[in-house]
């Protein structure tokens, strides 16, 4: 394996190649707001992951097929909260707090790790049992004095002929002391009408469970307190994406008792009318809650059908109470790994099997 270290006076307003790993190709440059941009490409498409603004990915497109949700902003811009520059496809959501800030909260939206100025950022080039692949790598030393401190190191890996590809986190403590650690996997998958919800597990209340509680951020009105109570008590009505404007404001769910393979690992798709579909894949025992957020607004919309994480994205406050703030102990560490993308139709198809038992 092959390690490029990267440096920001190497990105450029125009975009130069860096790095041919095969039919894999890195090329750097910077947006017009000034944010450095990292281009991973392969046959079938290419990712643009922000090196140096939380190792986010700011956009994916595969197979002619536009993933990420649609929003305001045309490209990222230099922000200490994710509220700043919503507009990606995916980004590391946590780590010492996440979610939507309570009453009670004082945290950021989602935490102090999406827009982390990152102290390090390379692209690796190798081999492994799957194929080639080129990764891009970082790191985020958090400290704060009589506080926290920690060691990030994101990740996201692209390979030959793919277009699914692996979003990791690594987080090290290098306190003494227990941190908390909250993380989600903020995948903001492309909102597509008529598109059918797969999970490997059912549409009812036990397994689908609709929040009720409502964010600070959201301004209720008639319908859409009446629309909660109707997937509350038919969550079965959310699998096919053809309420429309009923998702604005936004909708939340909570996904359980998810069924996994021999590897351990539990599957989510979004299938689109055309037969091809967005996935996720990974593993409950790393990311034990599973939320979902779908949103059709006329500035934004997107649909999360799976994000993969420890807690639920309620604030710290209420996720401490209801016991989803994990502690790492002193020189403990962590590690997720989701993998996400699209799917043709031809693998799409190959894939149903796993939903059978719950469509």
């Amino acid at each position: 394996m092959t390690l490029f270290h990267l440096r920001p006076e190497a990105f450029g307003e125009l975009e130069r190649p860096c790095v041919e790993h095969g039919e894999l190709t890195a090329s750097l440059f910077r947006y017009p707001t000034g944010i450095e941009a990292i281009r991973l490409s392969n046959a079938r498409g290419d990712l643009v992951v922000l090196p140096y603004l939380g190792q986010m990915i700011w956009s994916a497109r595969f197979d002619g097929v536009d993933l990420a949700m649609s929003s305001m902003f045309a490209a990222p811009r230099r922000a200490r909260t994710i509220v700043e520059t919503y507009g990606c496809f995916a980004f590391h959501s946590g780590l010492l707090r996440n979610g939507v800030p309570g009453p009670d909260d004082d945290h950021a939206p989602h935490g102090e790790m999406p827009c982390a100025p990152m102290d390090a950022a390379g692209i690796e080039a190798g081999e492994d049992a799957e194929g080639a692949f080129l990764r891009v790598t970082g790191a985020y030393e958090y400290l704060m004095g009589f506080g926290s401190h920690y060691v990030a190191r994101p990740s996201v890996t692209l390979r030959a002929g793919q277009a699914l590809f692996d979003m990791a986190m690594h987080v090290e403590n290098l306190s003494a002391s227990p941190m908390d650690l909250m993380y989600m996997c903020h995948a903001n998958f492309a909102y597509a009408q008529g598109a059918e919800i797969l999970q490997e597990a059912p549409f009812d209340r036990e397994a689908t469970r609709v929040r009720s509680a409502v964010p600070r951020h959201v301004r209720p009105n008639a319908d859409y307190l009446a629309f909660i109570d109707e997937l509350a008590a038919d969550p079965s009505r959310s699998r096919v994406l053809d309420a429309g404007d009923r998702y604005d404001p936004e909708q939340v769910f909570y996904i359980e008792n998810l069924a996994t393979d021999a590897q351990g690992r539990t599957r989510a798709m979004l299938l689109r009318q055309d037969g091809d579909a967005f996935f996720m894949r990974y593993k409950p025992s790393e990311l034990p809650k599973t939320v979902r957020w779908i949103l059709k607004g006329g500035d934004q919309s997107v649909a999360g059908f799976a994000l993969p994480s420890t807690c639920e994205p309620e604030g710290y406050i209420a996720e401490q109470a209801k016991g989803n703030v994990r502690r790492l102990a002193g020189g403990e560490a962590a590690s997720f790994t989701v993998r996400l993308g699209h799917l043709d139709a031809v693998e799409a198809s190959a894939e149903l099997v796993h939903f059978a038992p719950w469509r």
